[in-house]
């Protein structure tokens, strides 16, 4: 399941064209077993995510969480104590349902301040180790500082995009369980 706000609800271009949909199709590619849930929504923050994970674990019943959240916070700057402890506590609830969680890191642009923009970055590794949960260290790494890969507004990624930030999803979430060995026989 994947969890987070109009960086993973395909803002801005049709649901097929985002890098959960791609998900979805290279996990089938690999195994029917795949399914990908998207309860993401545009304009989420963290705390809107902590409201209502309860409610998306008990109806999808994930073995993993894609949890991309944080970057609504930050752009309205968020008090980084607050983030980390909402963020926190859907990792947390996550485990309790017996979900591995992947993390998707967030950067800020650099107008929001160096002190600003670093306790924000940090936040998500310190996540990562404090609660055993696997990190991509930045969802939009490779692209990010590139203009041309984002929409008009300079902060939802292009469709061309989607395809660089399924590589930096996939790096960390093969991972995660044995994607190659689950195509076998039923024999086997």
């Amino acid at each position: 399941m994947v969890f987070g706000d109009s960086l993973s609800a395909s803002y801005g271009m049709p649901a097929e064209a985002g890098w959960v949909a791609l998900l979805n199709q290279r996990l089938q590619s690999q195994s029917s077993v795949y399914q990908v849930i998207n309860a993401s929504i545009s304009g989420e923050t963290a705390l809107g995510g902590r409201n209502r994970i309860d409610q998306e674990l008990k109806l999808h019943r994930p073995d993993i969480v894609i949890l991309e959240l944080g970057a609504n916070d930050g752009l309205r700057g968020a008090n980084i104590k607050s983030i980390y402890q909402n963020l926190e506590a859907i990792i947390q609830a996550c485990q309790q349902n017996n979900a591995s969680v992947l993390l998707a890191g967030m950067q800020l642009p650099p107008n929001y301040g160096i002190t600003y923009t670093q306790k924000f970055q940090d936040i998500f590794p310190q996540l990562a180790k404090e609660n055993n949960a696997k990190l991509i260290p930045f969802l939009l790494a490779g692209f990010g500082e590139n203009h041309e890969y984002f929409q008009a507004d300079g902060i939802h990624p292009t469709a061309i995009a989607q395809e660089k930030i399924i590589e930096n999803v996939w790096e960390i979430l093969n991972t995660m369980f044995p994607i190659t060995q689950v195509a076998k026989s039923p024999d086997t």
